[in-house]
């Protein structure tokens, strides 16, 4: 019996669709596998910003993680916007205890339009169990800031690591360089940051790019790349997707990027003779 290759988001939940669940599920569902949700906050915002945020409550979360996990068990998961302490604990108790294999934490902060995302009582809760519990932490230059008190990417890397990330991607989209940006990946086993270049792209659509480069981490990951080649693998798919959406007007804001740009089919895999293998 062959199956599909699932992907766990868990994270808020952006009506305009270009961020949040909506950006994760496009992306996820982009890159062949298939994307399975649970909502921890609704909100209310478009591409100009966000108006309101209901938090779901940590027993429904909780409640969604195990009727995905009882049922079609990811092969990747990753977390979003957690919004506070209670949706954040129940996460970490979930993940402690199904310990799935990959998992991406995206600690989501502040939004592009500059709206804040995640209650302060809720910051130490997720670096004292769910980064231990992650495969690797994907910040923003402002995020490793606020968490690290450090603005060198190399003493952030380490701080975050001491933390208990085993890996730290540190995001450079938001710089304001014109050239081309610049992420630091840093590697549990090479504690010197690897050097991530792409081109700048000239748009205002960048409407939930962390939580499309965060899903498409996991998405590689699910489909058996080991972890460096997912972060470049992903980092590729968020260019060509900010390149492909550029001067594409969609509301009056940040706009998304093109998640669709190049969209593969379906995957699928024999989990019985190749459980890490998604040749199809």
């Amino acid at each position: 019996m062959r199956k599909y290759i699932p992907v766990l988001s868990i994270a808020g939940s952006d009506p305009s669709g270009g961020a949040g669940i909506q950006a994760d599920i496009k992306t996820i569902s982009a890159l062949g596998c298939y994307a399975m949700t649970a909502i921890t906050s609704l909100t209310a915002q478009n591409t100009t910003g966000v108006r309101s945020i209901m938090p779901s409550t940590g027993s429904i979360v909780a409640d969604q993680i195990d009727m995905i996990m009882e049922d079609i068990p990811p092969m990747a998961i990753k977390t979003g916007m957690l919004c506070n302490y209670e949706v954040s604990a129940a996460v970490a108790d979930k993940i402690e205890q199904y310990r799935p294999d990959n998992v991406v934490v995206d600690p989501v902060m502040v939004s592009t339009s500059g709206s804040r995302l995640l209650e302060d009582d809720a910051i130490d809760l997720i670096i004292k169990r769910i980064f231990p519990l992650s495969t690797i932490v994907t910040p923003n230059r402002n995020e490793a800031e606020a968490l690290t008190g450090e603005t060198d990417t190399d003493l952030q890397a380490r701080i975050l690591m001491e933390m208990g990330c085993r890996n730290v991607l540190l995001k450079g989209g938001d710089s304001d360089r014109k050239d081309y940006k610049i992420d630091y990946l840093y590697l549990d086993n090479n504690p010197k940051g690897i050097e991530l270049r792409a081109d700048a792209v000239n748009t205002v659509n960048t409407h939930g790019t962390g939580c499309t480069l965060s899903s498409a981490i996991a998405s590689y990951l699910a489909l058996g790349y080991d972890l460096e080649s997912a972060v470049r693998a992903a980092k590729f798919y968020i260019s060509k997707a900010l390149e492909a959406g550029a001067f594409v007007t969609t509301g009056r804001g940040h706009g998304p990027v093109n998640h669709f740009f190049s969209p593969r089919r379906l995957k699928n895999f024999n989990p019985n003779r190749h459980p890490n293998n998604t040749r199809s």
